[in-house]
C-alpha cells in the first residue's frame, strides 16, 4: 500500500477510452459495462456466455454503445484479438459460481490460472496501459473466517506467507493478484486489485446466497431450506457500490495494490433469511441443512484502505439493497421457470 500511486480524479476523464471488460455479459461485468457507457468509454465485451446472459447487454449492443466479441479468452489468438488497441482491462472473466460450485467444481475453477494468465500476457503484447482485476475475498486465510461469534474485520495485509486461499478458487485469484503485482515492479505494468465481497443486486442468479434466498421466496417454498445452521456471517455488498469501487481503483492505483470492496456490515444468513421472507410476506418452517457447503463462517472486509486511497465506502445500506433486489426479482421472473430450474442452479453456474 505504502507504494500505491494515485491519480487525482478530476484528471481522469472516461471519455472515448477504449476499454475492454472480460466477462462482460455477467451479473458484475455487465453493470460495469452500463456503468462505463455512461462515462462515455468504448466499451468492449469480451464473453464466451458460458454463464454471462446476453439479455443483460443486448440492448448496448444493438444500440452501437458497446461491441461484442464473443470466444473463449483461453485461446492466446482471440485474446490478443480482444486486446488489440484496447487501453484499459477490466478482466472479470472467470470460471466461477456460486459456494457449492466452488467447492465441488475445483479442478474447473483452476482453469483460471490459465485463463488469467493468458488475459495478462496478451493485454501486455498489446501495449495495455492498465488491468484491473476482479480478485475475491477467498483470498483470505481460512484459519480467521472460522468463528462466527468473533468480530472479525479482514485487512489487505492479511494475506501473506503462508498463505491459505479459500480452495483452488482462491488460490487462483492470490496467484493473479500476485502476477499482477509483479508485473508492476518488473515490467512496469499499471494495474490493481479489487477483492469483492459477497455481491449482490439486480441481474444476480441463484447460485449466490442472496439470490437463492430471494428464490426460494419467490417460489414460496416450505419447508424453507438453509445451508448451514444459519450462523454464517456475511457483508454482503450492493452492486451499485462494488461498480463504483471498481472505476475508483481504475482511475486510482497502478501498482498492483489490491483493495477490498465490502461492506462493515456483520449479518448472519439467518437474519437475511428473516429479512427476504418478512420482504415476501409469508413463514414457513425453516429447515437448516448443516450437511451443505456453507464456506467460511465469519467473512466481513476492512474497507479503511478503499476509503484511503479512493474515497470510497459502500452506500447502500444492505437492507435498501435487498429490497431493491428482491422487486427487480420479482417483477423479471415466472414462478414455473425458477421452480424448474432452481436446485440445479444452487450447485451450477
Amino acid at each position: 500500500m505504502a507504494g500505491a500511486r494515485f491519480v487525482n480524479r478530476a484528471d481522469v476523464t472516461w471519455k472515448e477510452r477504449k476499454v475492454v471488460v472480460t466477462g462482460g455479459a455477467s451479473f458484475i461485468g455487465s453493470t460495469l459495462v452500463d456503468a462505463l457507457v455512461a462515462r462515455g468509454a468504448r466499451v468492449t465485451i469480451a464473453d464466451d456466455f458460458s454463464s454471462g446472459r446476453r439479455s443483460n447487454i443486448a440492448a448496448l449492443v444493438e444500440a452501437g454503445a458497446a461491441r461484442l466479441i464473443e470466444g473463449d479468452l483461453r485461446d492466446l489468438q482471440h485474446a490478443h484479438a480482444v486486446m488489440a488497441g484496447q487501453e484499459i482491462v477490466f478482466h472479470l472473466a472467470a470460471d466461477h459460481g456460486g459456494r457449492a460450485y466452488v467447492d465441488l467444481h475445483q479442478a474447473a475453477c483452476a482453469g483460471n490460472l490459465a485463463l488469467d494468465g493468458i488475459v495478462f500476457l496478451a493485454a501486455q503484447r498489446a501495449g495495455v496501459e492498465k488491468i484491473v482485476f476482479s480478485s475475491s475475498a477467498c483470498v483470505y486465510p481460512k484459519g480467521l473466517q472460522a468463528d462466527p461469534g468473533e468480530t472479525v474485520y479482514l485487512r489487505e495485509d492479511v494475506v501473506a506467507p503462508p498463505y491459505d486461499a479459500d480452495n483452488l478458487y482462491g488460490y487462483a485469484k492470490l496467484m493473479a493478484e500476485l502476477t499482477l503485482a509483479a508485473g508492476y515492479r518488473e515490467r512496469g505494468l499499471k494495474a490493481a486489485s479489487c477483492r469483492y465481497f459477497t455481491v449482490f443486486g439486480p441481474r444476480g442468479v441463484e447460485n449466490h446466497a442472496i439470490m437463492a434466498i430471494i428464490a426460494r421466496a419467490f417460489i414460496r417454498q416450505d419447508p424453507f431450506p438453509i445451508w448451514g445452521n444459519g450462523e454464517q456471517v456475511r457483508n454482503w455488498t450492493y452492486i451499485d457500490d462494488i461498480v463504483e469501487g471498481t472505476i475508483r481503483v481504475a482511475e486510482r492505483i497502478d501498482d498492483g495494490t489490491a483493495v477490498n470492496l465490502g461492506t462493515t456490515e456483520r449479518i448472519r444468513v439467518i437474519d437475511a433469511v428473516h429479512q427476504v421472507l418478512e420482504l415476501a410476506g409469508y413463514a414457513p418452517r425453516i429447515e437448516l441443512q448443516p450437511d451443505m457447503p456453507t464456506g467460511p463462517l465469519n467473512r466481513v472486509a476492512d474497507n479503511t484502505r478503499a476509503e484511503q486511497l479512493l474515497g470510497w465506502r459502500p452506500r447502500v445500506p444492505f437492507s435498501e439493497g435487498l429490497r431493491r433486489t428482491f422487486e427487480w426479482y420479482c417483477s423479471t421472473h415466472r414462478r414455473e421457470d425458477v421452480a424448474a430450474r432452481l436446485e440445479g442452479m444452487l450447485k451450477e453456474r
